[in-house]
C-alpha cells in the first residue's frame, strides 16, 4: 500500500502488503519484500535489499553511497534481512570495492540515529543502542549489544553474545560472551546473564568463565593462554570459538581491568 505523497521508482520491486507512508523515497534498483513497512520521511537508494516484515521508522536512509574517499561509484549494495526493527534516523551505507555489500542479518534493533557505515557485517538478534556509531568493515556478530553513544573503530570485530557498555570506544576487538566497559575499553566479567537469557547451562557459563581466567586474570599474555587453554581445556564449541575469534583477531583484542 502506497500513500499518494510518497515516491516510488517504477523499477522498484515492491511486494504487494508493502506499507508505504507518506513523503517516503524509494529510488531505483531496490527490493523490498513483503510485509515490511517504511514510515514517513524514509529515503531508499539504489542498491538496496530489505527482507520480510521489517519496520522502518520515519526519517532512515538506507543505501547512500559510502563516506569513504576510495568509493569510486562502484555498483555496491546493502542487504538487510527479516524482521528487522530500524528506528529514527539510522542511516546505513553501500559497500565499496572492498566487500561489495554492507549486510544486516536478521531479528536486530537498530536504535534512533545509528550509523552503520560501508561493508560492515552485522549477524541476527543484535542490539545498537541510540546513537551507536559503526566506523567501515566492522563486523558484530549474533546476539551482541552495544549500548547507547558507543562508538566502533573501523575494521573491528564484535564477538558473539558480547554486551558492551553505554558511551564505549571501541578501538580492538571484543571476544565472545565478555562484557566489556570502562575507557579504555575493557573486560569486566561473563555476560552469565544474557547467557542464561538464551538458555546456556551453568556449566558452559563456567567453562567459558574459567577460560577467560587464563586470559585475563593469570597474569599470561594471549598466546601463553591459548597454548595452557588447549592443554588443559577439553574442545568445546565455545572454547573453539573463543580460540579461534583470538587467532583471527587482525587488532588485537581489549585488556582486563587494570585498576588505578
Amino acid at each position: 500500500m502506497k500513500q499518494p505523497l510518497a515516491y516510488v521508482h517504477p523499477d522498484a520491486k515492491i511486494a504487494d502488503n508493502v506499507v508505504i507512508e507518506p513523503f517516503v523515497s524509494i529510488d531505483r534498483d531496490v527490493v523490498i519484500c513483503e510485509g515490511t513497512r517504511i514510515g514517513s520521511g524514509v529515503t531508499i537508494l539504489p542498491g538496496t535489499r530489505i527482507g520480510k516484515n521489517c519496520n522502518i521508522f520515519p526519517g532512515a536512509v538506507i543505501g547512500a553511497i559510502p563516506q569513504d574517499l576510495k568509493f569510486r561509484g562502484e555498483y555496491t549494495t546493502v542487504e538487510i534481512g527479516d524482521n528487522n526493527t530500524i528506528r529514527e534516523m539510522v542511516t546505513l551505507n553501500r559497500g565499496t570495492a572492498s566487500k561489495g555489500k554492507t549486510v544486516i542479518g536478521n531479528n536486530n534493533l537498530l536504535m534512533a540515529y545509528v550509523h552503520v557505515a560501508h561493508d560492515c557485517i552485522i549477524g541476527s538478534n543484535i542490539i545498537l543502542g541510540n546513537n551507536t556509531q559503526l566506523a567501515g568493515e566492522v563486523v558484530v556478530d549474533d546476539w551482541a549489544i552495544v549500548s547507547a553513544m558507543s562508538g566502533i573503530h573501523q575494521f573491528c570485530h564484535v564477538g558473539s553474545h558480547v554486551m558492551i557498555g553505554g558511551g564505549s570506544l571501541v578501538r580492538k576487538d571484543v571476544p565472545p560472551f565478555i562484557k566489556a566497559s570502562r575507557e579504555p575499553l575493557s573486560y569486566v566479567g561473563i555476560n552469565s546473564i544474557g547467557l542464561r537469557r538464551r538458555n546456556v547451562s551453568n556449566d558452559k557459563i563456567r567453562e567459558i568463565q574459567d577460560i577467560y581466567r587464563y586470559i585475563y586474570q593469570k597474569g599470561l599474555n594471549t598466546t601463553q593462554a591459548i597454548e595452557i587453554i588447549e592443554a588443559e581445556m577439553p574442545a568445546s564449541q565455545e572454547r573453539d570459538e573463543i580460540l579461534l575469534f583470538i587467532k583471527d583477531s587482525k587488532r588485537g583484542i581489549i585488556h582486563g581491568y587494570l585498576p588505578d
